[in-house]
């Protein structure tokens, strides 16, 4: 999910990944916040609350938090959400039956099985256009549909009665129950989006929601906004935590002040308040299965074509440095796109693919070689029949993302030739322009959707939504299909086609990693019992606050 997805200090999809934050720290309990209040910031404010057009983890965790879909993670472990157990699956694992618990909307009408099917056929359909359509791809008839070449109701997918649901694959999915977490997979009511037309998602008053929290006080721009506890919520009886009430802060220094004055639970710091914060005992750092990137446009910008320009701009920079002097919250230098942590080999649980995929050959294009990358990049701009190349690189409007971008043009104009300019825009902004291909670089970032390398290589094939730099490779769109068809059941087989994804991912550089993010969190110990999961979403069912 683009960071789904908001960072800190990459701008990103990601969001910031200060999507906890708030109220508290020993101060809190003689501030004007209420003792059942948690206070958490977050990077810029709520694109939408439309499930299906949703692409940010900062509208991801309002989904993740007033929504319920069929599973929810408890930390690492996949749980029973409205489906009554996690399933397994029949039919050589392309049938997928749930049976539903009884549950209603936070208006008392029932959730029914029509809801997902409804939800499930509006996203796949090209009118509803929406980014994370993709993640249907291996439902029967989702592909032709997402291609115009049959109707939504052709989806795979129906409601056997009001609390059965049936799914049909065209293939065995070995992620498929991990990926039911993402919002894109939640019910919708279809009453709600047809009352509400174009506005639906649009502020609190235009949606309707399931989940533990109902959304209040969200006029669709404001900086701050209220969840509260769904008392009709299925599982009410487990939501301790009565509000949690989100605040934007952009700025780091602002963040760590709130934090101090009691104003803020939790802060995400970056730079000198990170570096300093390591020493407080409130610190908390945070492993994220997020990597932070850069995404050149080869429609826009021609010589980025040249896989030989792309390599000497990723091996300009030097990431140990930057994370050192610029970030200095102990994140991780990236050497591929897929993060540490996240997926390993199945033939032996220790082998971590992220590394073994570095090995050789394609993890050297990420190690900083200045002497290298100038004869790369001299060899790529006479190939290309350029002489200079001038460019500007886009990122979110926020202290750590500028940082971030003047640290990355300082390092590339070292390069002769390549001029570099900084484009700073709002959160939003960046996405619109990026999924419109409207830039020349662009500083991004993924968080995971479900712990498996192929949420972060699918991005890249050709064609896909997220591919914002238009890069292709015909044998790396094999190998991702592969591990998706013929390989897909077969679990070591499945991993060598991902790592050799991989690998020639990483060789032609088709995005250029720069860090798999650890945030750096002061974080009231105030509450217990929240949960983090692979999907870098946090789940407040059964936590507590006591001040």
């Amino acid at each position: 999910m683009k960071m789904k997805k908001g960072m800190t200090a990459g701008a990103v999809l990601l969001a910031s990944a200060a999507l906890l934050a708030a109220c508290g720290s020993k101060s809190s309990s003689s501030s004007d916040s209420k003792s059942d209040t948690w206070t958490r910031m977050v990077g810029d404010v709520i694109g939408t609350m439309d499930p299906s057009t949703n692409t940010d983890v900062i509208g991801g965790q309002q989904l993740v938090d007033t929504m319920e879909g069929l599973y929810r993670y408890n930390g690492s472990k996949l749980e029973p959400g409205l489906a009554k157990s996690v399933v397994e699956p029949t039919n050589n694992g392309k049938t997928y039956t749930f049976h539903l618990r009884k549950s209603t909307w936070s208006n008392g009408k029932a959730v029914t099985a029509k809801d997902f099917v409804y939800g499930w056929q509006r996203t796949v359909d090209p009118k509803t256009k929406s980014q994370y359509a993709y993640l249907f791809s291996g439902v029967k008839n989702a592909d032709a549909i997402m291609a115009g070449k049959a109707k939504p109701s052709t989806l795979g997918v129906k409601a056997v009665d009001d609390y059965t649901l049936q799914v049909s694959l065209e293939k065995a999915l070995p992620y498929f129950n991990t990926m039911m977490v993402n919002p894109v997979f939640f019910p919708q009511s279809k009453a709600t989006v047809d009352k509400y037309g174009k506005k639906y998602g649009s502020q609190s008053k235009y949606i309707l929601t399931n989940g533990p929290y109902t959304l209040k006080s969200w006029n669709g721009t404001g900086n701050t906004w209220t969840e509260s506890k769904n008392n009709k919520f299925w599982d009410a009886k487990d939501v301790k935590l009565k509000n949690i009430k989100t605040q934007v802060v952009k700025d780091p220094s602002t963040a760590n002040n709130l934090y101090k004055s009691g104003k803020l639970d939790d802060a995400v710091l970056s730079g000198e308040q990170a570096a300093v914060a390591k020493t407080n005992k409130d610190y908390v750092g945070l492993k994220e299965s997020a990597t932070f990137y850069m995404e050149l446009n080869e429609k826009k910008v021609p010589a980025f074509k040249n896989q030989k320009i792309r390599q000497a701009i990723s091996m300009a920079i030097n990431r140990p440095q930057y994370i050192k002097n610029v970030l200095k919250d102990g994140s991780i230098s990236a050497k591929t796109l897929t993060p540490q942590g996240l997926f390993t080999d199945p033939a032996n649980a220790k082998t971590d693919f992220a590394k073994d995929a570095a090995k050789g050959e394609a993890g050297t294009y990420t190690d900083y070689n200045l002497a290298k990358a100038k004869t790369l990049f001299a060899q790529g701009m006479k190939e290309a029949g350029v002489s200079s190349v001038s460019v500007a690189m886009m990122c979110d409007d926020t202290d750590a993302s500028k940082n971030t971008a003047e640290y990355l043009q300082n390092a590339l104009e070292k390069l002769d030739g390549l001029k570099v300019s900084i484009n700073s825009v709002p959160f939003k902004t960046r996405l619109a322009n990026a999924a419109s291909k409207n830039f020349d670089m662009v500083i991004s970032g993924w968080s995971a959707d479900f712990p498996d390398a192929i949420s972060f290589l699918d991005l890249f094939t050709t064609g896909n939504s997220y591919n914002d730099g238009s890069w292709s490779n015909a044998q790396y769109d094999a190998l991702i299909a592969k591990s998706k068809g013929a390989d897909s059941t077969k679990p070591e087989a499945r991993y060598n086609d991902l790592k050799q994804a991989e690998q020639i991912l990483m060789k032609d550089q088709g995005v250029v990693p720069i860090y798999q993010r650890v945030s750096a969190h002061l974080t009231n110990p105030a509450l217990k019992g929240v949960t983090y999961s692979p999907a870098g979403m946090y789940n407040y069912i059964g936590a507590t606050l006591k001040r």
